[in-house]
């Protein structure tokens, strides 16, 4: 049940980080995989990749802050698989600061348009054809700052913990058509996002580590099962979840 063969699978952010590793998964799992991303380059490396599964896969360069862009992608996708089964909202960015207030308003709008808005965006161009169908999947990628605050990550949190309510919402309002809607909580993940934390908070990356009950940060790897699980027809009866995959952090 943990097949996914014919099945069709996009994954925003798909080119690298948590996103190319849920997208691998996926792909092991038999999904074709439409890759969007920003960077071709990335985009490129990440669809050979995902090729050498065995399985079909090509890459979409996509604004996800921008519907039109979205929208485009979206039909483009349609056009060449002919169906989409699951929809990973992955895509991400954040700005930190020392304190909330030092954000300016374009540093707020960039952030909450590409984590936030980007999951109404795609998951709106789909979910008709979802609907026709009468089944569906969309995973979205929060944060276990959806849990917890960050005073120098204040809009990151923000965002994800709008995912979490978002994803919520969807779930109650598309159960009815066979479409499960979930969310994923990434705890410390190494990826080049966190990079940054660990060099402008070294401190803080310390004592992260040492709340860690698993005594290390995740891998990207670390998401294909869970993602493998809420693709499957093994999560039918799950939805409006939010799942925690963080070694453990939240729970101490």
């Amino acid at each position: 049940m943990f097949s996914l063969k014919n099945k069709v699978a996009v994954v925003t952010g798909g080119n690298g980080g948590i996103g190319k590793g849920i997208a691998i998964g996926l792909a092991e799992a038999g999904a074709s995989i439409a890759i969007v991303g920003r960077d071709s380059e990335k985009n490129q490396f990440a669809k050979e990749e995902i090729l050498s599964t065995g399985v079909d896969s090509k890459d979409y360069i996509c604004d996800v802050s921008d519907p039109n862009s979205v929208n485009t992608c979206v039909s483009k996708i349609y056009e060449d698989f002919g169906h989409i089964d699951i929809l990973v909202n992955n895509a991400g960015t954040s700005i930190r600061t020392k304190e909330p207030q030092e954000l300016s308003p374009e540093d707020w709008k960039t952030v909450m348009d590409t984590n936030l808005s980007s999951v109404h965006y795609f998951s709106s161009a789909v979910i008709d054809k979802m609907k026709d169908k009468g089944q569906g999947k969309i995973i979205n990628i929060g944060s276990m700052m959806t849990i917890f605050g960050a005073g120098h990550a204040s809009v990151y949190a923000a965002s994800k913990g709008g995912v979490v309510q978002y994803t919520k919402s969807c779930a109650i309002a598309w159960a009815k058509y066979g479409i499960q809607v979930n969310s994923i909580l990434p705890g410390y993940i190494t990826t080049n996002m966190t990079d940054g934390f660990k060099k402008h908070f070294p401190k803080d990356a310390e004592l992260v580590t040492s709340r860690i009950p698993a005594e290390r940060w995740g891998k990207p790897e670390d998401f294909a099962g869970i993602a493998m699980f809420l693709a499957s027809p093994l999560s039918d009866y799950v939805t409006g979840a939010f799942i925690p995959v963080d070694g453990g952090y939240s729970v101490r």
